[in-house]
């Protein structure tokens, strides 16, 4: 069965501004990553939360190689999230020791011994770090390699970052889920259709994903085509940005001045059997990214997607500056939100 045409575009929301172009990861040390967790380990339990900074690694490498070092199954190891390998990127570990006789201090020199990583800190807390179990992360990315003054480049990120402050933008997943040319999202889609599986259950579980995501970044795409991106809509599913509360769109009218001010957003379909779906606009749009798509509900429930929402856009605070060897740009992104989803607004290279 042949996947139908792949529409990989993204509009930018800052079309209308030029970009700086350059480049991300020239170094490692370039893109910075630093985890927010959601909540501080107790100091008792059977989990030890090791927080670590590595280079040159996956999240998936670092995880193998903990269960490896301590004789343990690698669903032992837990993740608030993945990270990229070439970047310099700062998160939590849990390692579940179930015999409970071990020490954090000797755990943490005997990591910093046999991993190439620096290890920060270890305490023990009574549950298992699980996807999600973060606030957010922060990112300081330098982008390099500009082909024009100084003082031009920091004057077009500045009026892209004021921009992005009062709109917000859109919360496209990144190539690291894609898949470069979306790869991954046709492996996906294979899967879902009834295709076999790999044998690494993590890979097959990621190729899904990355089929998710690409019917996810196709909604937010129609939704900037259409120019329905800067506001609310009858019928939305929209997102508290503080408390993480959901609810029916039922006044646009009052809900805009909320959007405006970046207190709300709406949401973004992570389609699956069991998502919570729009009504009105929201959910026809919904229908017309599914129905083009090939793929039924059925099709999603028979590979267990049961889906989710996610923020259909992010407003984060922006800090631009002239460093040596380019523009630095600081921020912070809630959990799930890529960086190259909103450098390439910076960027549009």
């Amino acid at each position: 069965m042949k996947h139908p045409s792949l529409d990989l575009s993204l509009p930018y929301i800052t079309e209308g501004l030029e970009g700086i172009g350059g480049e991300i990861k020239a170094l490692p040390e370039d893109f910075a990553v630093e985890e927010v967790p959601l909540y501080e380990a107790s100091g008792h339990g059977s989990h030890l939360y090791v927080n670590i900074t590595k280079v040159g690694h996956t999240t998936r490498d670092v995880q193998v190689r903990l269960a490896e070092l301590f004789k343990l199954r690698p669903r032992n190891i837990g993740t608030a999230g993945l990270k990229d390998k070439n970047a310099v990127t700062t998160q939590t570990f849990s390692i579940l020791f179930e015999s409970g006789d071990v020490d954090s201090d000797e755990a943490m020199d005997l990591i910093q011994r046999k991993l190439d990583v620096r290890v920060n800190g270890a305490k023990f807390h009574d549950n298992k770090l699980r996807a999600g179990h973060l606030i957010g992360n922060n990112f300081q990315t330098t982008i390099t390699g500009l082909r024009m003054s100084m003082d031009r480049a920091v004057e077009r990120a500045g009026k892209i970052a004021e921009m992005i402050h009062r709109t917000g933008f859109p919360n496209y997943y990144g190539e690291q889920r894609t898949g470069r040319w979306g790869r991954n999202v046709r492996d996906g889609w294979e899967i879902i259709m009834g295709g076999r599986r790999p044998k690494d259950r993590w890979l097959g579980k990621l190729l899904v994903a990355g089929y998710q995501s690409y019917l996810c970044n196709r909604y937010l795409a129609e939704r900037v085509r259409r120019g329905l991106f800067g506001r609310v809509m009858l019928g939305d599913i929209a997102k508290k940005h503080d408390t993480g509360g959901i609810f029916w769109v039922n006044d646009p009218r009052a809900e805009q001045v909320r959007f405006d001010v970046g207190e709300i957003s709406f949401t973004a379909p992570i389609f699956g059997y069991k998502m919570s779906k729009p009504l009105g606009k929201p959910g026809t749009l919904e229908d017309e990214i599914i129905e083009e798509s090939g793929v039924s509900l059925d099709d999603l429930k028979r590979v267990k997607l049961t889906g989710t929402r996610r923020f259909g856009r992010l407003v984060p605070r922006i800090e631009v500056a002239e460093v040596p060897r380019g523009i630095r740009l600081s921020f912070m992104l809630h959990k799930g939100g890529y960086a190259t989803s909103l450098l390439r607004e910076f960027m549009k290279a």
